[in-house]
């Protein structure tokens, strides 16, 4: 069974735990790789150089050393990185967020707190069939996932 290759970059122990747990719910073969802070995120990608990238990369917005506006920022400047696709997984639900984000080439934006109540569902949706291709330049209406 092939594995979905997933990095991501939260500095909350509890959010990471349980969206481990969440894909294993879900029955997502996923290897997640963790790291705490947008820094150690931009310090694993350019540490890369014979494992292939990462499928996807779930991304918390407000961490400590680099948060994760200025990483995506970053991703999407590379050229060896600005086509994976960067799920924004955060408790923000702030408007400037959500469009800062979109503006900068997120691929969705997940609330958290909604998540954790329908993860399955959720996680099911964003990784339907063909979901590499539907996350490339979201329409803005279906940028942010919700169950509905």
């Amino acid at each position: 069974m092939e594995y979905i290759r997933i990095f991501l970059a939260d500095d909350d122990a509890d959010d990471r735990f349980f969206l481990k747990q969440a894909f294993s719910k879900a029955k997502i073969p996923a290897k997640l790789t963790e790291v705490e802070d947008g820094q150690q995120l931009t310090d694993l990608l350019d540490g890369i150089s014979d494992p292939p990238p990462p499928d996807i990369i779930f991304l918390d917005i407000n961490m400590p050393c680099k948060n994760g506006i200025t990483c995506l920022r970053e991703i999407r400047k590379s050229q060896k990185y600005d086509a994976i696709p960067v799920v924004m997984f955060s408790t923000s639900l702030h408007q400037k967020d959500i469009q800062e984000t979109y503006d900068y080439g997120a691929s969705r934006y997940i609330d958290k707190t909604t998540f954790f109540g329908e993860q399955e569902v959720m996680l099911n949706k964003l990784f339907s069939r063909g979901w590499q291709t539907s996350l490339l330049n979201p329409a803005k209406d279906q940028y942010v996932l919700k169950t509905v």
